[in-house]
């Protein structure tokens, strides 16, 4: 399989591919639904897929800008791997006395959690979500995955987005040593 790209092995068809079937389709300027629908239902595509493909599709024309949902709202994502078991990265999140170590001033009010799973948060003082996902990469070693969203404006995304990473930097030092 070498050479197949998940686009490929998912779909049958490359980006590219689906991009000029789009075009071909006069998908630019149509509603979300409209084309979410039609690539479900004529090309079979799981809602998964339909999304990714819209998405990368409307931005590649000008349509959406990076990180835009179709609320308007903008979402930023950031991950880091961290030598530490999911379990204590986890209770790094959840822990407010603990996260104010490598995220001070921030205070999140924590919706749900999965221990060393997930864990979804209010952003105290505004609209946003914040969700967090944890993967255990196996000895003692570990992947966290930020997703900010409900963010108003692309400049709030781009200063999230800065934000995260480095306080993901931030964790990751807190936790390595």
């Amino acid at each position: 399989m070498a050479g197949i790209t998940g686009v490929r092995r998912g779909t049958g068809r490359e980006r590219d591919e689906w991009f000029e079937l789009l075009d071909g389709w006069g998908a630019v300027g149509r509603p979300y639904r409209e084309i979410a629908d039609w690539l479900m239902g004529e090309h079979d595509l799981s809602r998964w897929w339909a999304q990714k493909i819209i998405v990368e599709y409307e931005q590649e024309r000008g349509v959406r800008p990076p990180g835009v949902r179709r609320d308007g709202t903008f979402e930023v994502t950031a991950s880091k791997t961290i030598e530490a078991p999911a379990t204590r990265v986890f209770e790094a999140f959840v822990d407010p006395k603990v996260r104010q170590r490598w995220l001070p001033g921030v205070d999140l009010e924590e919706r749900s959690s999965r221990r060393a799973e997930s864990a979804r948060f209010d952003w105290s003082g505004g609209s946003s979500r914040v969700g967090v996902d944890f993967e255990s990469k196996g000895r003692g070693r570990s992947a966290v995955a930020v997703s900010h969203e409900r963010l108003a404006t692309e400049r709030d995304a781009q200063k999230m987005k800065e934000m995260w990473k480095e306080r993901l930097t931030e964790l990751k030092s807190y936790l390595e040593t």
